[in-house]
């Protein structure tokens, strides 16, 4: 098929005649069933889907039928493909219905599939292909206006209900858990962590799984997300606000846009300093409220049976503590208003989206330690040790730690090297960002001796 036989969706006319429009699809929903009501006891099954042919075109299309046909061509295509439909019935839009149920667009049209009239499928000229598929990277809506994370937690509970779009990166992509509802209907849940430049972590919640087919395919770290018309609101449960996606919201993956790129490039920068992992700040919750221990083995097997954190305590060896090493290597600086890591002779933040990059520049300085510890069962290695917990494990500030000689800092490495440790511990499991469970050290004591033989005398019974 020649692709200028297709028709423009500009041009689209109920009086046309035999259509055949070409597109990328950009939105695309679950099937639902219903009862049909002119055969009782039977259902109707049916799907929507968004089609884009320009920048500034794009239109909804239902189908609706059985289940064989309904089902057989949801399959067939995804989000991202791109697709032929012939003779679709050109529909004026529902004047009371509108567009609840499926995105804005700006066409006065919508296109309507039957198994007995219409054909979808997809599109084997790939000069069109070629020409649709750079179509998914425009938003479908102001590349401008967006908001960013941070403001929607600053706006708090102002927010909640509102229909907003949201230019972000995605930084974990969590795993789809399944559920069955009190009426026996299956569903799932995702949750996907964003970040921007003013916010460290922001929950996305997707429950269509056509969006969380889409969320699988992605990179955390490597991905930047405009999302129109997500739907914000509070979350109890987290105590904090949180996007959702619904039928009216359109996911453009990795913008063709300037704002995009800025972000893409300070989320790569901004992943591999660790300057914004949330999940490593120390008071996610108080130390004194952690009780349950573990030995290394176990922490790494429940770091490996679980996708969700958890905190512990184990009495381990410190078996790496670098402190003897370059003061660079153990001492870092970061932007004061963005925590942007930067580097000692900085004059300027290197955050292209830093808010502060017109306002002078200032820093902080903090401990930055990988260490390993130690027990009868193996070995942790590469757990993070940060400022304020650093320092008040070595009982010195970073200031402090400058002034010390060689002597001194190889002595007090081994104040804490190869001493039996009481270390409070936050454990992250793998994800797709990351293989292999991350460890951060929330508090570090010598142990107590009394203590540790307690602790030996109930694992002895534990084990028989």
């Amino acid at each position: 098929m020649a692709a200028q036989t297709f028709i423009a969706i500009a041009e689209l006319h109920p009086n046309i005649y035999h259509p055949k429009v070409a597109g990328v699809i950009i939105w695309k929903s679950d099937v639902k069933s219903f009862p049909d009501r002119k055969n009782i006891g039977s259902d109707r099954f049916t799907f929507g889907f968004t089609i884009r042919d320009s920048p500034d075109f794009f239109i909804n299309v239902a189908a609706w039928g059985n289940d064989g046909y309904i089902n057989g061509l949801s399959s067939s295509f995804c989000i991202g493909d791109c697709v032929t439909i012939e003779n679709p019935l050109i529909s004026n839009k529902d004047p009371e219905k509108g567009e609840r149920f499926c995105p804005t667009t700006p066409s006065r049209y919508r296109l309507l599939l039957t198994e007995a009239h219409s054909q979808v499928c997809l599109c084997a000229d790939m000069d069109t292909a070629d020409r649709l598929l750079p179509l998914i990277h425009i938003p479908v809506k102001d590349v401008r206006d967006f908001y960013s994370l941070g403001d929607i937690v600053a706006n708090g509970q102002k927010m909640d209900g509102t229909m907003i779009n949201i230019l972000a990166a995605v930084k974990s992509i969590g795993e789809p858990k399944h559920f069955t509802t009190s009426e026996g209907r299956k569903g799932q849940r995702q949750e996907v962590k964003l970040f921007d430049d003013s916010a460290p972590s922001f929950s996305l919640i997707c429950w269509d799984r056509e969006v969380i087919q889409l969320m699988q395919s992605l990179n955390p770290g490597e991905t930047v997300l405009f999302i129109a018309d997500a739907k914000i609101s509070f979350d109890s449960f987290r105590k904090g606000m949180a996007a959702t996606v619904n039928y009216k919201t359109v996911i453009t993956v990795n913008p063709d846009t300037r704002e995009a790129s800025l972000l893409f490039r300070y989320a790569k920068e901004a992943i591999e300093s660790g300057a914004l992992d949330e999940d490593e700040k120390p008071e996610d919750i108080p130390v004194d409220s952690i009780t349950d221990v573990y030995t290394v083995d176990q922490l790494k097997q429940k770091g490996c049976d679980t996708s969700e954190p958890f905190f512990g305590i184990t009495y381990s060896f410190m078996s790496k503590l670098n402190l003897d090493l370059s003061v660079s290597k153990v001492i870092k600086m970061w932007c004061s208003r963005c925590k942007f890591q930067v580097s000692e002779d900085a004059q300027v933040c290197t955050n292209n989206l830093c808010p502060a990059r017109d306002e002078p520049f200032s820093t902080t300085t903090g401990f930055n330690l990988m260490v390993d510890f130690t027990d009868h069962t193996g070995t942790l290695q590469a757990c993070t040790l940060r400022s304020p917990v650093a320092e008040n494990m070595l009982g010195c500030t970073p200031e402090e730690f400058f002034s010390l000689t060689e002597d001194e800092r190889t002595a007090l490495k081994w104040k804490f090297l190869l001493e039996r440790c009481k270390i409070y511990v936050k454990i992250i499991p793998s994800t797709k960002m990351r293989t292999g469970i991350k460890g951060i050290v929330l508090a570090c004591l010598l142990a107590d001796p009394g203590e540790v033989k307690q602790h030996m005398s109930a694992l002895l019974q534990q084990l028989g």
